[in-house]
């Protein structure tokens, strides 16, 4: 509506969420114009908040590591018991979420620099919150890694286990946090 104040942030947010959408429907070479049309804002609104396509990019891969972090903060366990922080990563990895392990918008998250440098600063986070749990660093190690391979079994694997499958690996990792102690 003419006069009609938008919110920045939430403008902003439904910017990135159209960037998803729009590379799920058109692949990485998808345009700024497409972008702007799936948020319903003009090309000038969009380059109001994100300069360059790279900006844009950018700022999806900061939301994608924002909302994996709300995930887990979502999930974690009121009590402090030993190994809270990992069951929490553990749910939050087998969390479904179609949006953001979406094969069009990993790739081309993919191919940005910055990614390396932001998955380095929330690894070692995400390292220093499970290591700071109260499990032996062996046990919080393996689960960490098996995370890893999870993740990367959603990206290049995409659909090749059964939800049952997918259950029973979670419910696995998660029996793993039972006991503080080495795992021999």
């Amino acid at each position: 509506m003419p006069g009609e104040q938008r919110n920045a942030p939430r403008t902003r947010r439904e910017v990135i969420e159209a960037a998803a959408r729009a590379l799920i429907a058109h692949g990485p070479g998808v345009s700024l114009d497409a972008v702007a049309k799936e948020a319903g804002v003009s090309k000038g609104g969009l380059l109001h908040h994100f300069r360059t396509k790279q900006a844009l990019i950018v700022g999806l891969i900061d939301d994608w590591f924002d909302h994996y972090d709300a995930t887990v903060a979502r999930l974690l366990e009121p009590e402090d018991t030993p190994g809270r922080w990992t069951r929490a990563h553990i749910r939050a990895t087998f969390e479904p979420d179609d949006l953001w392990s979406h094969p069009s918008v990993v790739t081309a998250l993919l191919g940005v620099p910055e990614l390396q440098q932001r998955l380095d600063v929330a690894a070692t986070r995400w390292r220093q919150q499970t290591d700071s749990d109260g499990l032996h660093p062996q046990r919080a190690d393996l689960i960490s890694r098996a995370l890893d391979g999870v993740t990367l079994a959603d990206l290049l694997w995409r659909g090749q286990e059964s939800p049952e499958e997918r259950a029973q690996t979670r419910d696995l990792l998660l029996k793993l946090t039972e006991q503080p102690g080495p795992l021999v």
